[in-house]
């Protein structure tokens, strides 16, 4: 099979920065999976309704963290969907046998993502269904690459380059939500009633006194917290975390059953109360001088 071109789908903006006026503090948060903005060109190539496309979405994530501005805090949120493509990967981790031809040898193709189809461009959505009815070109891959995962990475870059100059080091929040069943590839931990997964990809992307002060606000909220599983961070938090330079990253997972319905991807009432605890939260984390954590 020829494969089936998309490289006419398009995404009006790729991402959205909402920031303040003025910085205020040495945090930066992001949301790469929260958009929603679905190529017309994409839901034609799928073949699963749009319903089912979203269950792989972080629906409503960007406003649970939306309080980042109030405190003096920039929030970067992809509005192209993960299902589409997923920044918190590297630029190429691709699965060949979703493309009609070879891929070229630089690609990543051996990722414990792509291996369970979740990779850059994924083969599959949050529940386990295939995405594509036919095989994709890799022309279309490298067209998203460019058009949406290199922008919200540049974006990204230049709010930690700021926020590291200006603060001599930041506290990146990579924010994100978990189905509240496991996913391909994953463990059930729903028995383990597990409510948020701190991720710092195993005590590498930031110093402890940011998952200590992020495990203990939560905790004493009530909020049942688990460290680094099933959920440890992904290229995000790895990629920009470097802590012995005052460059902490920590990636936060909520399970969704808090705050939304799952099944017709709407909000709960918890989710007001939820995003006021983000926000304190993120008060706590603001209060840390990234520039004075020693790497562990």
């Amino acid at each position: 099979m020829d494969g089936v071109s998309e490289l006419g789908a398009s995404v009006d903006s790729p991402i959205e920065v909402a920031a303040p006026a003025q910085q205020q503090v040495a945090l930066v948060c992001a949301s790469p999976h929260s958009g929603s903005d679905y190529p017309a060109e994409f839901l034609a190539a799928s073949r699963l309704d749009p319903l089912t496309l979203r269950r792989s979405e972080d629906s409503f994530v960007d406003e649970i963290f939306g309080g980042a501005v109030e405190l003096g805090a920039p929030l970067l949120k992809a509005c192209f969907p993960r299902a589409y493509l997923d920044p918190n990967r590297e630029p190429f981790e691709l699965d060949p046998q979703m493309f009609a031809e070879p891929l070229p040898a630089y690609v990543n193709s051996r990722s414990p993502r792509v291996q369970v189809g979740l990779g850059t461009i994924a083969r599959v959505v949050a529940t386990g269904e295939e995405i594509y009815a036919h095989k994709l070109r890799f022309a279309d891959a490298l067209a998203r690459v460019e058009r949406l995962y290199r922008p919200y990475h540049q974006a990204l870059r230049q709010l930690l380059a700021a926020t590291g100059e200006h603060f001599a080091g930041y506290v990146l929040i990579d924010c994100h939500s978990m189905p509240s069943t496991a996913g391909p590839g994953e463990r059930d931990f729903k028995r383990h009633g597990v409510d948020i997964v701190l991720g710092d990809c195993h005590g590498t992307s930031c110093h402890p006194a940011v998952m200590d002060t992020a495990q203990r606000l939560l905790t004493a909220k009530g909020y049942r917290v688990a460290r680094n599983a099933p959920y440890a961070g992904g290229f995000t938090t790895s990629h920009y975390g470097a802590p012995q330079r005052g460059r902490h990253a920590i990636q936060i997972e909520i399970n969704r059953a808090l705050y939304m319905d799952e099944r017709s991807i709407s909000r709960k009432p918890f989710l007001r109360q939820l995003a006021e605890d983000m926000r304190d939260l993120m008060t706590a984390l603001a209060v840390l001088q990234p520039r004075q954590l020693k790497a562990a």
